[in-house]
Parts: structure tokens; sequence; C-alpha cells
């Protein structure tokens, strides 16, 4: 890979002087008798055993503190389900089925008449039940006018409408409003609509139904970013799920850095997003023009803390966050450390970061020991400081409530970070290698193949266009037929 020329030594100084200035610059009805369960509007129920008895016990359970009565069905067949819940919903009871193999499932459904104070249950289809409560059809009248309604029903989110049939006929007995996630989807945060319908019953309780659900590792924290309705241009919360950025690059008021300082931020905003679209015809998934903005400049000289770095204040990042938040473009925060380290400087930005869609980059070029200067040594960072980085950002996201963030890792060298397979994954950070490769396009390449081998599973990948540097600079059809797997992130420096 080439080193950095001495246009950028010349660069840095500049940029201080630069950086210097600018930084001086300041539902349903319920029958007569059914109670529903209570429950705070915060409140998160995950129904995801493996069985669809279970599962349908649990629901009735999470959505009703008493009923009447039931209606009960053989998980097994179809039909008898279907006509359960078409009982269910109009008697407005919970919808319960058996497994004919499991003598466990019949002693649940039992159980489960008994906490609702059922006095009969209807049976749809082959049930056989050891219980008191009387089997006979449901009473008429149970639907009749009069019955109350729920103050606040739950929102369920349901990964199967076929598997989980009378659970959805549970839920609108309950008044419940259902929202189903998309096929193939597993995440809330990667589903618009269930963000929305969050989003929408905010004071509401959840109910997250189906085996999927298990996976998730803070389902508190899942519903309540999104009920906080911020979502990316294309829909969703989740950075990398279906979604491609095309970003400007570079520091406030330093043209030396990159493209992103040649103009003020409603400009930049302008040219981001006339970029973004030149790949709208070359790119088989949405592109959402973004900003990368350096934060943290590693600088030729120590300054007065000796880091050689120079952190910028919020107040000169301030004007190119709100002007991207009210675009609707997603900002990176960069971090270029000299001597100090990562979590230290990403610690200052803590009221950015705590805006949705302010992302965060460590740069480890710019990582240094405290014998090292910029452009004389190319830095690195060990595993363990950046996942000490990536927990602070985690917990931050998850503390507030926030959507999931990108975690940009720059790289263009293996050593750069060390002992890369420690790397940790969090729930609440998508994850991106930032191949920033500089030079002719086979050597481009070969940094690009070097770096896939032995990368963390589940990794997302981004590529650097130089303007100046690259020879040449792939057009955005290249770039999209060139590069391979496509880059989630683009940016231009």
């Amino acid at each position: 890979m080439p080193s950095r020329t001495t246009r950028l030594a010349i660069a840095l100084t500049t940029a201080g002087l630069l950086l210097g200035a600018a930084g001086c610059t300041g539902g349903a009805q319920t029958a007569p008798r059914a109670t529903l369960a209570a429950a705070a509007s915060d409140t998160v129920t995950v129904v995801a055993q493996a069985d669809a008895s279970d599962r349908s016990v649990r629901a009735s359970r999470a959505l009703f503190a008493s009923a009447p009565g039931a209606v009960v069905a053989p998980a097994d067949d179809a039909s008898a389900v279907a006509a359960a819940a078409k009982a269910a919903e109009r008697a407005h009871v919970p919808a319960l089925v058996t497994d004919a193999d499991d003598s466990h499932t019949a002693r649940a459904v039992s159980r489960e008449l008994d906490r609702l104070g059922a006095r009969w249950y209807q049976a749809e289809g082959e049930v056989s039940l050891d219980t008191d409560v009387e089997q006979r059809q449901a009473p008429e009248g149970t639907h009749a006018p009069g019955s109350t309604r729920a103050s606040r029903p739950a929102t369920v989110v349901v990964a199967a409408r076929s598997a989980d049939a009378a659970v959805v006929a549970t839920a609108r007995a309950a008044g419940a409003e259902v929202v189903t996630m998309p096929d193939g989807v597993t995440d809330p945060a990667a589903a618009p609509d269930v963000v929305t319908a969050l989003h929408e019953q905010e004071d509401h309780p959840t109910v997250l139904v189906g085996k999927t659900f298990g996976d998730l590792s803070d389902p508190d924290w899942t519903v309540r970013a999104a009920k906080s309705g911020w979502q990316l241009p294309h829909g969703g919360q989740r950075p990398f799920d279906g979604h491609r950025y095309v970003a400007l690059y570079g520091a406030p008021g330093a043209p030396v850095l990159g493209v992103l300082g040649e103009q003020d931020p409603e400009a930049t905003v302008a040219r981001a997003e006339r970029l973004a679209h030149r790949y709208d015809d070359a790119s088989d998934e949405p592109v959402t023009p973004a900003m990368e903005v350096i934060a943290t400049v590693a600088a030729g000289a120590a300054g007065a803390d000796g880091d050689y770095s120079s952190e910028l204040p919020v107040s000169t990042l301030e004007p190119y966050v709100d002007a991207a938040h009210d675009a609707g473009m997603p900002v990176i925060l960069d971090l270029q450390p000299g001597r100090s380290d990562f979590l230290a400087q990403a610690k200052r930005y803590e009221s950015l970061l705590s805006k949705p869609g302010v992302w965060l980059a460590l740069d480890p070029e710019w990582r240094l020991t405290k014998d090292q200067v910029p452009l004389r040594q190319i830095g690195t960072v060990s595993a363990d400081e950046v996942n000490r980085t990536a927990d602070w950002l985690a917990d931050l996201v998850r503390s507030k409530g926030l959507p999931p963030k990108a975690f940009v890792l720059h790289q263009f060298r293996s050593a750069m970070i060390q002992d890369r397979s420690s790397l940790e994954q969090h729930p609440e950070l998508d994850v991106l290698i930032h191949v920033d490769g500089q030079g002719s396009q086979p050597e481009k390449q070969a940094t690009w193949k070097a770096l896939h081998e032995g990368a963390p599973v589940g990794v997302h990948w981004g590529w650097k266009n130089f303007i100046d540097e690259d020879q040449p600079m792939l057009s955005p059809e290249q770039t999209m037929r060139d590069v391979r797997p496509s880059p989630a992130l683009i940016t231009y420096q």
C-alpha cells in the first residue's frame, strides 16, 4: 500500500491552522366479565417458546387477566385452528392450542383455563383436556354491544402469522394492535412497519411473538428504540440492513483533508445528495447520502496537551450534524487520536453521539504510541481498546434507548487492528471495516482482498474513493461492478 505523501504532511499543518480558527467560532371490544391483563406502557413480553401451544398460553397470560371462556384446537389441525381463531375473536376470548403428542400442553391449557376463571371452553377439532371446565359452545351474546374496550391495549408483533394464528386471534380479541414482521426479517429494528407501529403505540405495552424473538439479547432496548420513531430515509433503524451509503469525507474548514471541508454544511448536504444520486442506477440497494466528519485530526505538532491531535469543539461540528439531521442524512464522527486513545476522545462527543443517526468511526492509522509522530509511523490499535470503545458506545445506545449505530473501523494494513479476531459484537452496533487503500486499482483490490481474510463474521465493508490519489478513481458504476462484495459504505476523499 503506498505511504502517505508529503502533501499530507503539509495538509496536517495547514489543517491545524484552519481547524484552530474554526474552533474559535462559536383497539377492539371485550366480552362482559373478560378482563385484560394490566401492564405498564413500557412493558415488553417475549413469547418465544418453541411450541405453538406454549406460545398460545403465554400470549393469553400476557393479554388477559381473566375471561369467561376460551376456544381450544389441536395445533396440528390447521382448519381447526382457523375455526378456533374466528370463534375466539367473535367471543373476545383467548384461542389456545394443544399438541396431541405432548400431554404437557393439555395440562398447560387446562391450567390456563383455571387461571382465566373460565366457566366453559369451546373445542374445535379433536381436543382432550383433563379439566372441570365445561366443554360447550360459546354462549350467544358474548360478542354483544356493551363489551368494554381496553384503555391501553398492547401492540403485538408477530414473527409469522401462519405459525401463530391462535395468538393473533387472542390479540385481536384483546383489542391489541397486530403487526407482522416481513418475511426473512428477525430484527424489529430492520422492519419499517414494525417501527412505525410501535412508535404510534408508544404508550402501550408490547408483546413479541415468535421463536425468532428468543434470540434478541435485549428486547426492552429494541422496543424502546423503535418507539422513538426515528428511521433511516429508506426505512428501518438497522444501519446496514438493506442500506448503502455514499459519504463525503473531511473536516470542517479544512479542504486539504477532504471534500467535506470545501463548503459550508448546507452546501455539503446538497453535494452529498448529488453524489449519492449517481449511484441510484448502479446499486441494487437504496442509496443514502451521508457525511463522515473528522472530529479529531491528527496534527503535525504536539499541541498544548501533547497528544498530536486537534480536537474540534462540539460547536464546530453541530452545524454539520444539524444540517444532516434536517436532510435525513446520517453523520459519522471520525477520530484520529494521535497519542490519545479512542475511548477518551469518543467521550468528548457524547452529546452528539447521543443523537440518532450520529455514528462513530475509529481511524487506527493515527493511533500512536508515546514516542510516535503522525506520518513518520502508521499507527495501530489493540482489539482491547476497540472493544472498550464499542462497549461504551453500545452502553450509550442502550441506556438512552437510541436506534442501532454504525461502528466504523478504518484499515488498510492487517497490523493496524491487532488481534482483529477478538473484536466483540454488540446488538446495538453494526460493525463495518472501511478499507482505505489508495493508489492503483490492482493495489487497492489486493488490499481489499487481504483484509477480508480472517475477518470477524458478520462485519460489513466500506470502500474509499480517493479523488486525487487513486489511479484512476472508480466511477459509481465501476465501484458497484468491480468491488466485491459490494461495499455498504463508499466515502470520497
